[in-house]
C-alpha cells in the first residue's frame, strides 16, 4: 500500500501517521503520544470569588473502545514554577469512550459541586498557570525540571498559563471561569497549546454524568447571540476568534453528519455580510454523539471556536467544537442557494498559506478555503478520475477535462508542480454505487465544503448528481510471440494473509492467468504471513504462498515453485502482525531458479566473480536481501534478490522492492507549499542500496549482465529516489518512461493517476516489451489497489541493431 488512509478523526486507532512522523522530531513532547488516556479537562479556579463550581478537578478520558484500568496510577500536580508535584492516587477503570473526574481541593466559595468524583484529592490547584501529568505509577515526579513530559510512567501532561514545564507549548492560560479542555476529537498531539482551548467549566465522572459551570445559550434562552458565522470564519484561513467561546450562532443546518467519531452538522448564515472573504458557513462538532437536529432547521449554537487540524501539515478546518449546545428554533427553512463551483487555473501559491490573504480568484487552495463550511454545487457534468470508493461514498472528479487526460479517463499526475488544480474530492453523504475511472457524474451535485486527512478539502454531498458509466475495460497480455521469450511480472496484492477469504485468492489468481497471462516470474509485494495482522511472532508465509499457488492453479495457471525469506518478526514494516515481505513465484517448466544456500534475514547478498578476473558473475546467496542490516532498511522492507536461467542457460537477476510508504508526507493541500515529503529521506537510502548492488553487477561482470529491478518503489518516475536508483538512466532504465507521457501510471491517490510501481531494467537488456496492466486501480472493484506490471524479455535480442521484433513495445490490450 502506497500511503496508510487515515481517515477523518482518529480515536481509538490512535494518530494519522504524518502526525507520529511529524512529532518524532519535537522537544519536550510525552514519551508516546497516548492513543488510549488522555487528560481532557484542567480547572483550578474551584471556590475562589467569580466561580461556579466550589472544587478545582482534573479529568481524564479513555480514547480506545475498550475499558481501562487505572489503579495504581496518579494525577499529579506543580506550581508554573514549582519543581514539587502533589500527588492523588487513582482507583478503577475508565468505560470505553468514557471519563474519569478527580476532584481537588475546594475553596471558600461557588455554588455547584461537582458530579460524584471517581477519585478525590485536596491539591489546591492555581487558577491562572500550573501543571498537571498524568503518571502510571503512583511515585512522585522528582528532578525532572521543565522537561517531565518525558519523565518515566508519564502518561500525559499538560501545562496551562505561564509555565514552560509543557508539552511543546503551554494550553491557555486560565481564570476562575474558566477551564481548559482538549478540543475536537481529543487527539493527544503533544502540544498543549494545539489540544486543550478554554471556556466554560464542564466536568464529566465515568458514569457520564456532566455537570457545567453554566453554559450559555441555555435552552431556556433563544436569543441570537451578536457573533455570526463570519465573524467566526474571517478573512483568513485561522479564526480571528480561536480558542474562544460563542453564544447562540445562528444560521440554517445545511448538512449532518450521522457516523464515525466526527458527527456533527454544518449550518450557514442566510444573510451574508460585505465582505467576500468571509465564509457564511461553519461546521458544529459533536464528536460521536448524533446532532439531534435536521436540514432546514433553524438554530443557534454555542460553543468553543476550535482550529481543527486532521494530521501534522495539513490545513485546518474552522468549526465549533467543545461542549456544544445547539437550540433548534423553527423547521423546514429553505435553504441558502449553493454556490456554483468554479475553480481558477493555478492550484495554490508557496510559503505559509495561513500567513498569506486568500486569493479565491486565483487559487484553487484559496477557494475551497473561502467557502469552507458553505453550501456549493456542481453545475457541470464531470468525468470521474478515480473509481467510487464504495465503502466511503468517495470519488473524485475534474472540473478541467482536458488536464492531463490518460487515454482512461484519469488525470495523470507528472510533477511535483503540476497537481492537477481541475480534481475535486466528492463524499456523498448517503452513499454512492460503484463506478469506473471516465464515468460521468451528471451536474447538481450539492452539499458543502469539509476539510478532512483524507483528501483535504472535500465537499461533502446531500445531492449526488446521476453516474454514467464509461464502459472502461480491463486489460490483459498478448501471449509470447517465440517461446524463448521470457516474462517478468510485479504485482501488489496488497496485504494478502492466508486467513484472507478464498474470493480475494481466487480474484488475484484469476488476473495472473487471464490478465498477466501466466508470466514466467512473478515478484509479488505485500504477502503476509500465516496468520496475517495476529501478532503473535509468527513469521513463516509458506501456507499463505501454497493458498496462492493453488488457487492459481485452479484459475487455469501453472504450478509455481516460490522463493523468500522469512523477515525477523515485527521489523519489515506494514500491518502490524503481518510481516509482510516479497516472495517470487516462477514457473519451473519456463525458467530455473540457482538455490545457493545461506540465505536470511540477517545476511547480506553479494556479487561473486568465478574467478577474480573473470566476468562470470553470480550471487554468494540466492535467495538473498540487499544489506539487510543498513539503516534504510528500518522498519521497511529488504529487497528480495534471487538469480534465475532461461533460453539455454541464460543467467537473469532479478530483485524485487517494496520500499518505504509514504505515509508521513504532508498533503498536496498542506498549510506550508510546497508540501514536505519527509518519507523521501528513507527511500534516497534504499535507492541507493539497490543501485550500488546493481552497480556491482554491471561493473564485475562488464555490463553482460541482465538484471530486472521490479516492485511497489513507492515513488514517482520524476523523483530523486527513482533517479538515484537508475544514475539517471546509466545503470538501469525505466520502463514506465518508454510508455507516452499520459500512460505512466499504476495507481490512483488524491483523484491523481500516478506511478508508484517500477519495472527497470540494465543495458544488457535490449530487446523487451513492456505495459502497466490496468486491472485495479481505476475499477470500483478491485482485488488490490494496484495494478500490475509486466516486461517481456525477448530472445534473440543480443545483436547490433536490434532486429525490428526487438524494438520496444507493449504486450498490453483492452479485454474484449
Amino acid at each position: 500500500m502506497a500511503l496508510s488512509r487515515v481517515r477523518r478523526r482518529i480515536v481509538a486507532a490512535g494518530l494519522p501517521v504524518a502526525v507520529l512522523v511529524a512529532m518524532a522530531g519535537l522537544s519536550g513532547t510525552a514519551n508516546a503520544l497516548s492513543t488510549d488516556v488522555v487528560i481532557s479537562g484542567v480547572y483550578g479556579g474551584g471556590g475562589n470569588s467569580g466561580a461556579v463550581f466550589k472544587n478545582d478537578y482534573i479529568e481524564l478520558a479513555n480514547l480506545s473502545g475498550s475499558p481501562v484500568d487505572v489503579t495504581g496510577w496518579s494525577v499529579q500536580y506543580a506550581s508554573a514554577a514549582g519543581a514539587v508535584f502533589q500527588m492523588t492516587t487513582l482507583s478503577g477503570s475508565i468505560p470505553a469512550h468514557g471519563k474519569y473526574l478527580v476532584q481537588q481541593a475546594a475553596g471558600a466559595g461557588g455554588t455547584v459541586s461537582l458530579p460524584t468524583p471517581d477519585a478525590t484529592g485536596s491539591i489546591p490547584m492555581s487558577g491562572t498557570s500550573g501543571v498537571v501529568a498524568l503518571s502510571t505509577a503512583a511515585i512522585p515526579l522528582v528532578g525532572c525540571g521543565i522537561s517531565c513530559a518525558t519523565a518515566p510512567n508519564v502518561k500525559d501532561l499538560v501545562g496551562y498559563g505561564a509555565t514552560a514545564n509543557v508539552e511543546t507549548l503551554a494550553a491557555p492560560g486560565l481564570s476562575n471561569t474558566t477551564a481548559n479542555a482538549r478540543t475536537g476529537a481529543m487527539i493527544d498531539t503533544d502540544n498543549n497549546s494545539v489540544d486543550f482551548s478554554s471556556g466554560v467549566p464542564k466536568a464529566t465522572n465515568s458514569a457520564g454524568v456532566t455537570v457545567s459551570a453554566g453554559d450559555p445559550g441555555d435552552p431556556g434562552d433563544p436569543t441570537p447571540g451578536t457573533t455570526r458565522i463570519h465573524d467566526i470564519q474571517g478573512a483568513g484561513r485561522i479564526s480571528p476568534i480561536v480558542g474562544q467561546s460563542v453564544t447562540n450562532v445562528p444560521g440554517i443546518v445545511t448538512a449532518v453528519r450521522v457516523t464515525g467519531n466526527s458527527r456533527g452538522y454544518w449550518f450557514q448564515d442566510p444573510t451574508a455580510d460585505a465582505d467576500p472573504l468571509t465564509s457564511e458557513g461553519l461546521f458544529v462538532f459533536t464528536g460521536s454523539t448524533t446532532p439531534a437536529v435536521a436540514v432546514g432547521d433553524s438554530v443557534l449554537a454555542t460553543g468553543r471556536v476550535t482550529e481543527f487540524r486532521p494530521a501534522a501539515g495539513a490545513q485546518s478546518l474552522t468549526e465549533i467544537g467543545g461542549p456544544v449546545n445547539t437550540i433548534k428554533l423553527t423547521s423546514g427553512n429553505a435553504l441558502p442557494a449553493a454556490v456554483p463551483v468554479v475553480f481558477p487555473d493555478a492550484y495554490t501559491k508557496s510559503g505559509s498559506l495561513e500567513a498569506q490573504p486568500l486569493e479565491p480568484s486565483s487559487y484553487v487552495l484559496d477557494w475551497l478555503e473561502t467557502y469552507e463550511g458553505t453550501r456549493v454545487t456542481v453545475v457541470q457534468d464531470t468525468r470521474l478520475v478515480s473509481p467510487v470508493n464504495t465503502e466511503f461514498g468517495e470519488l473524485w472528479v475534474t472540473l478541467k477535462p482536458n488536464q492531463n487526460r490518460s487515454p482512461r479517463g484519469g488525470t495523470v499526475y507528472k510533477s511535483y508542480d503540476d497537481q492537477n488544480s481541475g480534481r475535486l474530492m466528492i463524499q456523498a453523504l448517503l452513499g454512492a454505487p460503484a463506478a469506473n475511472v471516465g464515468s460521468t457524474l451528471a451536474g447538481g451535485t450539492t452539499g458543502v465544503i469539509d476539510y478532512q486527512s483524507f483528501g483535504g478539502y472535500v465537499l461533502q454531498a446531500t445531492q449526488l448528481g446521476a453516474i454514467t458509466e464509461g464502459g472502461l475495460k480491463k486489460q490483459k497480455v498478448l501471449p509470447p510471440k517465440k517461446t524463448g521469450d521470457l516474462s517478468v511480472a510485479t504485482y501488489n496484492v496488497e496485504n494478502l494473509a492466508f486467513t484472507n477469504p478464498d474470493s480475494k485468492f481466487a480474484k488475484l489468481a484469476q488476473a495472473v492467468v487471464t490478465n498477466l497471462g501466466s508470466p514466467d516470474i512473478l515478484a509479488l509485494e505485500e504477502i503476509q504471513d500465516n496468520n496475517g495482522a495476529t501478532n503473535d511472532g509468527t513469521v513463516a508465509s509458506d501456507q499463505t504462498v501454497a493458498k496462492f499457488v493453488a488457487a492459481i492453479q485452479a484459475a487455469g495457471g501453472p504450478a509455481y515453485a516460490s522463493r523468500s525469506i522469512n523477515p525477523n518478526n515485527g521489523t519489515d514494516g506494514g500491518e502490524p502482525g503481518g510481516n509482510i515481505r516479497q516472495v517470487f513465484l516462477f514457473n519451473p517448466a519456463r525458467t530455473t531458479f540457482v538455490d545457493r544456500p545461506g540465505g536470511d534475514a540477517n545476511t547480506a547478498v553479494s556479487v561473486v566473480r568465478a574467478r577474480p578476473t573473470s566476468n562470470q558473475v553470480s550471487l554468494s546467496v540466492s535467495p538473498g536481501r540487499i544489506d539487510p542490516g543498513s539503516d534504510a532498511w528500518a522498519s521497511s522492507r529488504k529487497p528480495l534478490v534471487g538469480e534465475f536461467l532461461f533460453d539455454g542457460n541464460k543467467q537473469l537477476f532479478v530483485i524485487a522492492n517494496h520500499f518505504n510508504s509514504k505515509g508521513g508526507d504532508q498533503p498536496l493541500s498542506a498549510a506550508v507549499q510546497p508540501p514536505n515529503r519527509t518519507s523521501e529521506v528513507q527511500r534516497l537510502k534504499q535507492a541507493t542500496e539497490v543501485h550500488d548492488f546493481v552497480k556491482d553487477l554491471n561493473e564485475k561482470s562488464a555490463g553482460r549482465a541482465r538484471v530486472v529491478v521490479l516492485g511497489d518503489l513507492n515513488d514517482y518516475q520524476f523523483s530523486p529516489s527513482v533517479a538515484t536508483l537508475t544514475e539517471n538512466g546509466t545503470q538501469l532504465k525505466t520502463l514506465i518512461d518508454t510508455l507516452p507521457a499520459e500512460e505512466r501510471y499504476s495507481y490512483i491517490f488524491d483523484g491523481n493517476s500516478q506511478v508508484l510501481d517500477h519495472i527497470a531494467v540494465s543495458p544488457a537488456i535490449k530487446g523487451y516489451s513492456y505495459g502497466v496492466v490496468h486491472i485495479n486501480a481505476e475499477f470500483s472493484d478491485q482485488a488490490s489497489d494496484h495494478d500490475p506490471q509486466i516486461v517481456r524479455i525477448l530472445t534473440g535480442c543480443d545483436t547490433d541493431p536490434l532486429p525490428t521484433r526487438c524494438l520496444p513495445g507493449s504486450p498490453v490490450v483492452d479485454v474484449p
